[in-house]
């Protein structure tokens, strides 16, 4: 687990703003908003990213039958706030086993979907074919909202993407065939609006996946 900031894109390590410059800076991406460190998913560190996001906090909700919230990061510092979330869940896959679903909102060009989605662009706009009909639907925040595949993936995923709120909305599930959960009229909260019911969430262990 690790215990200091990091890059949203790679990773990498990052240096805090100082002297010569008033962003956090990657070797590699240069400024960006870095990615706190990962704590253990508890209803606490999800209301600490809740009262930082300047973007939602994806969660279905209610979740599907015997999902669990599994990891919770943002990318952001004290005076910028959280400019990306990530939501992680696991449970029952839609074909058996076990899938884990990643829930990315983020600004343009902050980069945390792309890494959990495995592309290597910031942002998801050239792998999705938005001229052509949308894959499928879901409701977030109470809106119809259109999801792309994202192409040029690891086989080992499926990844959705589209807009809600005017920011980036990613969806990255394992294995690639729990994809099918995607399908099956997922309904998407914003946890900033959830109030006192973030206390109800039913928390699982820590996923790896959400520190890759």
């Amino acid at each position: 687990m690790r215990g200091e900031p990091s890059c949203p894109k790679c990773g990498g390590r990052v240096r805090a703003p100082g002297l010569f410059a008033d962003t956090w800076q990657c070797d590699v991406h240069g400024p960006v908003f870095p990615l706190q460190p990962v704590v253990p998913p508890s209803v606490e560190a999800l209301e600490v990213v809740v009262r930082r996001a300047q973007v939602p906090v994806w969660m279905p909700w209610p979740l599907p039958v015997g999902w669990v919230f599994t990891g919770v990061a943002y990318a952001g510092d004290d005076r910028s706030g959280g400019r990306a979330t990530a939501v992680a869940c696991s449970g029952p896959g839609p074909l058996g086993g076990i899938g884990e679903l990643i829930l990315v909102a983020e600004e343009l060009g902050v980069g945390l979907g792309a890494r959990y989605a495995g592309i290597d662009a910031p942002d998801p706009g050239p792998f999705m074919s938005v001229d052509k009909p949308a894959h499928t639907k879901i409701l977030a925040a109470g809106r119809p909202t259109p999801l792309w595949h994202v192409t040029r993936t690891p086989d080992d995923r499926a990844v959705f993407a589209g807009e809600a709120r005017g920011l980036w909305l990613w969806a990255i599930v394992w294995p690639e065939q729990s994809g099918l959960l995607m399908y099956d009229e997922l309904v998407l909260t914003d946890l900033r609006d959830a109030g006192a019911e973030t206390e109800l969430v039913p928390c699982g262990a820590l996923t790896p996946r959400i520190l890759s």
